[in-house]
């Protein structure tokens, strides 16, 4: 089994007995928050699934896994997703299979399954992979898997210039557990709509995987393959460039 990060993109390609590729964060619906304070953002779910099936026909796939986070509205379910929700999946299934592991955002989500398959909030095991979206624990399963993939941070970087300004990348974030040293690769969100959480400006605990790996000693990769450096590393040479 390897890993390999889709360049420029939030998508993981796992190869082992099976071709799976991987997405976390989708958020559909967001866009009915947005305009609930007061944003007009149009729809981006055809965007987004036109995207994907791109993408599925780039690297041919034969399973999708959804890390968590597929709907975006909690505890209710906007008519946005009830609608949309299951044209999403219905679209995917329709080529390959899918599995969506269920995160915090996923309330009600097996009523607008369609034909996706939807397993427990404590994750999957795939090849001797365990998915999880890392709101909560993963299964004993999950845990004593080889690797593990999860998601749920919404991993970004904050970069700045040397006149102060700064923007926010999305990042991957390649760590190693704390008790056996398995892999653990952290997800970027695949829509960019949703924020991010800049790590080297991260001031509290984040869920599980904050408790599995030491995250200062974690690798940071940009979409586009560039390797920034270890957190901790990336912090430090901030915290002396403020001196």
């Amino acid at each position: 089994m390897r890993f390999l990060p889709v360049a420029g993109e939030a998508v993981l390609i796992a190869e082992g007995r099976h071709r799976v590729m991987v997405v976390a964060d989708v958020h559909l619906g967001i866009e009915y928050e947005l305009w609930l304070g007061g944003a007009n953002v149009p729809s981006q779910t055809g965007k987004l699934l036109n995207h994907l099936l791109a993408l599925m026909k780039a690297h041919e796939p034969d399973r999708l896994v959804v890390l968590g986070d597929l709907k975006h509205n909690v505890p209710r379910t906007s008519w946005q997703e009830r609608v949309e929700v299951p044209d999403f999946l219905n679209a995917l299934s329709q080529i390959l299979e899918v599995t969506v592991v269920p995160g915090n955002h996923d309330t009600g989500l097996r009523d607008l399954a369609g034909g996706a398959e939807v397993c427990e909030p404590e994750g999957t095991v795939i090849d001797g992979i365990g998915y999880f979206h890392g709101h909560t624990w993963p299964g004993p399963e999950v845990l004593s898997a080889k690797s593990l993939v999860t998601a749920h941070l919404h991993p970004s970087i904050r970069l700045v210039d040397p006149l102060g300004a700064s923007r926010s990348e999305r990042a991957w974030v390649r760590a190693f557990s704390n008790e056996h040293g398995k892999e653990i690769v952290v997800m970027p969100a695949f829509n960019p709509l949703c924020g991010s959480l800049p790590l080297n400006e991260m001031n509290d605990e984040k869920g599980p995987i904050m408790k599995l790996v030491d995250m200062s000693r974690s690798m940071i990769y940009l979409l586009d393959g560039t390797y920034l450096g270890r957190l901790g590393e990336i912090i430090a040479t901030q915290r002396y460039r403020k001196r």
